[in-house]
């Protein structure tokens, strides 16, 4: 889960931002011209690996009078993110993302998020999410209850929808008890609509009014999500019961100062965030984590042992995990290769440096996990998926801000927990199964919208597991 991959405070509501030192600030290098930027827009992940071959860890681009500075080295990173995080706040992209999600928890700022957060944390500790545990490997019991005919008639499934009908269905009955299995096909196929949207850029996403058929597609698919979310909430003032779930808690709240509950269109914000986040994000990295596996199956075959040892054919409970760590493994490698949030954008409050490079008031600031995650500085033969590369050993020398899946510093993802602890649990209950196998031919590209899939899906046969 990743309700908000966002960073920094609103200067409103905590002390002024460090100021940077008067210096030899230089000028971030890159392409120039007023038009240099726009390939971001396009084809953002090869344009992002030219400039970082190019032009160095720190690279500055424009959209017409727009710079906007795009950093991969970790000591940027943790500037961004922990050291200076008082003097960045949202960038232009969550404007464009709040035409979807509204006022929610990712894109909100200042006293307004940090009211939701400190609600919401309760719900995000780990005694909490440890009684989730069983729910969680209940419903991937289920689904592979599903698959058993397709299985012994070795007909392919899309992996990346299973695994967002499943994460769908547990975030549904964690945050919100409710089953959601039965609105899974609308809402998945509403959100893939809005989430496309933003792999799509023209004119109309900055101009959001203008009657345009992608703008028209787009807003009918938000109409959509939003009536369902409104109905949820409907539904549960009628029933008038406290479920002790999050979505109760949302309800019970009231304003410190003035006693005012929560509008439903701001319910209707919070919620909407969350099943977006509570399930995108975990179905792809476990999309991901099939199709490296069935590509790597030296890397499945010790994945394999360790589940049958932990194990021995039993479903994975919560107290496994500890012992899981090869698994964890694997997920964890999984997020560096294809990191379910491939990058996070920042704006600039005041004047900063960034390792030296001058960043202007206002200017974008661009943080990229793809990049990070496959700096030749830090990962040793990058593309190549090893999950050892997080044992302890591994990890000896490694900065900690070379791997930020979840965002870090104050905002880091509200619900990185529960996310990891979902995929631990449904990889392993489906591997002690199943040995995912991709379908000959089935083209495999990554889809850089607000989170990254698969493009053409995960086309996948279902192989029996060898003991």
């Amino acid at each position: 889960m990743s309700s908000e991959h966002v960073s920094g405070i609103s200067s409103s509501t905590v002390a002024q931002p460090t100021a940077p030192s008067k210096s030899r600030a230089r000028i971030a290098p890159g392409p120039r011209g007023p038009f240099s930027g726009f390939p971001l827009l396009r084809n953002p992940l090869p344009f992002i690996e030219k400039l970082f071959r190019e032009y160095g860890d720190v690279v500055s681009a424009r959209f017409l009078n727009f710079p906007v500075y795009i950093v991969a080295h970790p000591e940027g990173i943790k500037h961004v993110l922990q050291e200076n995080h008082r003097n960045y706040t949202k960038s232009q992209d969550y404007v464009i993302l709040a035409q979807l999600l509204g006022r929610g928890l990712v894109t909100s700022e200042g006293s307004l998020w940090l009211k939701q957060r400190r609600l919401m944390q309760p719900m995000f500790h780990r005694e909490k999410i440890s009684a989730f545990g069983a729910m969680m490997t209940d419903c991937t019991l289920g689904m592979l209850d599903r698959w058993s005919g397709v299985a012994e008639r070795h007909e392919p499934i899309d992996m990346t929808s299973e695994m967002m009908r499943l994460t769908l269905e547990i975030v549904g009955r964690a945050l919100f008890t409710m089953d959601l299995t039965g609105q899974a096909e609308a809402i998945g196929r509403e959100i893939t609509i809005a989430n496309e949207r933003f792999g799509q850029f023209d004119i109309g996403m900055v101009l959001p009014w203008l009657p345009t058929p992608k703008n028209f597609r787009f807003r009918k698919a938000v109409d959509a999500l939003r009536r369902i979310v409104l109905e949820m909430i409907a539904s549960r003032r009628r029933e008038n019961r406290d479920y002790g779930d999050l979505l109760s808690m949302l309800l019970a709240a009231r304003d410190e100062e003035t006693g005012d509950k929560m509008s439903d269109e701001q319910l209707r914000d919070e919620v909407l965030t969350l099943i977006l986040a509570g399930h995108e994000t975990t179905a792809n990295a476990l999309s991901w984590t099939w199709y490296l596996l069935s590509q790597h199956p030296e890397v499945e075959r010790k994945l394999h042992a360790e589940l049958d040892e932990v194990l021995g054919g039993r479903p994975p409970a919560m107290a496994d995990l500890v012992h899981l760590n090869y698994t964890g493994m694997v997920i964890d490698e999984a997020m560096r290769i294809y990191p379910p949030v491939w990058a996070i954008g920042r704006a600039a409050i005041e004047d900063d440096e960034i390792m030296g490079y001058r960043i202007p008031r206002g200017s974008n600031v661009m943080l990229s996990q793809w990049m990070t995650h496959r700096h030749p500085k830090f990962w040793e033969y990058p593309e190549r998926f090893e999950p050892e590369r997080f044992s302890a050993e591994g990890a000896v020398g490694r900065p900690r801000y070379a791997y930020f899946p979840f965002s870090s510093g104050p905002r880091q993802c509200i619900g990185n927990i529960f996310a990891l602890t979902e995929a631990n649990l449904i990889l392993a209950a489906v591997a002690q199964k199943y040995s995912p196998s991709l379908v000959p031919e089935h083209r495999v590209e990554p889809y850089p919208l607000i989170t990254l899939r698969p493009r053409y899906g995960l086309k996948m046969t279902l192989e029996p597991t060898r003991a």
